[in-house]
């Protein structure tokens, strides 16, 4: 069986990371935008992980500029909000496509592996995944739950197998 820890991506500065890396930990993983009405969602994904990182947590960012533009940047411009603006220290990838024949193959295994309300597709930025120590995905996300929304679910697969 597939799982998410047979992935790789290239994290912002251009290097290439095996999802296998993070064997053994919970994963978060969200689309996101540095222009969306929803970009101060970072604030809340920063505090679940300074929360839970030493307990096994690592959140995922992975911008995209499928929706409205709202990702026009370059790497610097991400950075900037990202790192600058919202303090977020969890780690950034470089700019994907969720949706489409261009679609990461990480976000085409997270959508035939857990549905949502548009079935196969991502419906907007801040579309956050779940996965388990396993590499299983657990449970996906609409775009306008709040992160404080996942922390007994977080908690729940911290303490699993």
């Amino acid at each position: 069986m597939t799982t998410f820890h047979q992935f790789e991506a290239k994290s912002l500065s251009g290097k290439t990371v095996s999802m296998s890396e993070f064997k053994d930990k919970v994963v978060v993983v969200v689309n996101t935008a540095s222009k969306c009405g929803l970009t101060p969602q970072y604030e809340g994904l920063e505090q679940l992980y300074q929360k839970y990182k030493d307990h096994g947590l690592v959140i995922l960012g992975f911008p995209c500029n499928q929706f409205m533009h709202q990702e026009p940047g370059d790497k610097d411009q991400i950075s900037q909000t990202c790192y600058v603006n919202y303090g977020v220290s969890f780690p950034m990838f470089s700019k994907i496509d969720v949706n489409g024949k261009n679609a990461h193959p990480l976000f085409q295994f997270l959508k035939q592996q857990l549905k949502g309300a548009l079935g196969g597709r991502i419906k907007w930025n801040f579309t956050k995944f779940l996965v388990g120590k396993d590499g299983r995905p657990i449970k996906r996300y609409a775009p306008t739950t709040v992160p404080k929304k996942l922390e007994n679910d977080i908690e729940k697969a911290l303490l699993g197998p």
